[in-house]
């Protein structure tokens, strides 16, 4: 703070010249001098307008709410009309946020085709069949290309871990030869300083086998021996999750498939290369080179009005008859839904999330039904009198 401001602050408070002068080590006549001055020192250059000046309180509030990126924040304010740079903008973003320690650490690059880094981050609660689950998002990043993929589930259950990676090897077009974890149970139930030591998680295990990658641990107490993940978490919550608005689990995962191919499509912030392209480079292990894997996992689900039952984001018909049911979902290699003992309906699993499978038999005579109930509920029944009766009363 300029002298002239802190000596009118003292001034301001009640302090004397002297105690003034005394405070700061300065004579009372400079004191008094700078009391005199109303105005600030001619020295100082006065500030030329700046482009990002009507954006300010927008921009501390995307930050200050959602601590967006300066990505993310420069794409909303073109919105409102901005036509300045980026950097400009990066600056002044950089000036607002806080915690910005800088830590040290050795960067390590992978060859292509070598390895690949999962984890989950907590997205808060989402609302499904009347009831709050929390959310997560499962991703995962290629070491060597940066290639990028995000899926949200309220599942983590092993089966659904391992389904996501099937989804994943298919989005990618294959797996790398090592899969780095962070520790999670669905893959290593008790970790020991030396690996070879730890539980793993014998039905994980019997998948990675079985499609013949290897499964590598983070050190304990050491996050930066999986950084790239970790990146790729900071950048699905703040680039994607904050700031939007979502419908469904369905919806979440139809906008986050947009924005994967967005992202994966532009320029890396670290390699300065398109990941798209290098996934080309990246030499991994075909999806198909051995006969697709399935894991049996049953769960109940309640079929709603619309006659579908919700399983891995995905939706599936049921008989119309058995809206508002507890059903029994199987999946295996193929889903089933069973009502009492009876199976009522099986269908193909689908790939990805946001899909709909509809079996037109599944409807048929329903909307025969409604007009039907429709109708009864608006006749009129007249009853039928002798018309004397009305003689009578005339």
């Amino acid at each position: 703070m300029e002298v002239w401001r802190v000596i009118r602050n003292m001034k301001e408070k009640g302090m004397s010249n002297r105690e003034i002068a005394k405070e700061l080590g300065i004579s009372r006549n400079t004191v008094s001098k700078e009391l005199r001055t109303t105005r600030v020192n001619e020295r100082q250059k006065r500030k030329r307008g700046s482009k990002l000046d009507p954006y300010r309180d927008r921009i501390r509030e995307l930050i200050e709410k959602h601590n967006l990126s300066a990505v993310r924040i420069l794409e909303e304010i073109r919105n409102l009309g901005y036509n300045g740079g980026y950097t400009i903008l990066k600056e002044y973003c950089t000036t607002l946020r806080k915690d910005r320690r800088v830590q040290a650490v050795y960067r390590y690059e992978t060859d292509p085709g070598k390895q690949s880094q999962v984890d989950f981050g907590e997205f808060g609660h989402i609302d499904m069949d009347g009831k709050s689950k929390k959310l997560y998002a499962f991703s995962i990043i290629l070491g060597y290309s940066r290639m990028r993929y995000a899926e949200f589930t309220t599942d983590i259950s092993t089966e659904n871990v391992i389904r996501m990676h099937l989804n994943t090897f298919r989005f990618f077009g294959g797996y790398t030869d090592t899969i780095l974890y962070d520790n999670m149970k669905q893959v290593v139930l008790e970790r020991k300083t030396k690996t070879a030591k730890s539980v793993f998680n014998r039905k994980f295990m019997d998948f990675s086998e079985y499609c013949g990658f290897i499964v590598r641990l983070c050190h304990p107490y050491r996050p930066q021996t999986k950084g790239k993940i970790e990146s790729t978490i900071k950048y699905v919550r703040y680039n994607f999750w904050a700031g939007r608005s979502f419908e469904s689990l369905p919806d979440i995962n139809a906008q986050c498939d947009g924005w994967l191919h967005r992202v994966n499509s532009s320029i890396h912030g670290t390699t300065h290369l398109i990941p798209s392209e290098l996934l080309k480079e990246e030499k991994l292990n075909p999806v198909d080179r051995t006969p697709e894997y399935f894991t049996r996992r049953e769960e109940t689900r309640k079929v709603s009005r619309e006659c579908y039952v919700s399983w891995n984001g995905n939706r599936y018909s049921v008989p119309w008859i058995y809206a508002g049911r507890e059903a029994l979902v199987t999946e295996e290699k193929t889903l089933m839904i069973q009502i009492g003992k009876q199976v009522v309906a099986e269908h193909e699993i689908l790939p990805g999330t946001g899909r709909i499978s509809r079996k037109k038999e599944h409807f048929d005579g329903l909307l025969k039904t409604i007009r039907d109930e429709n109708r009864t509920a608006l006749e009129t029944v007249v009853e039928k009198r002798d018309l004397s009766r009305y003689e009578e009363v005339s």
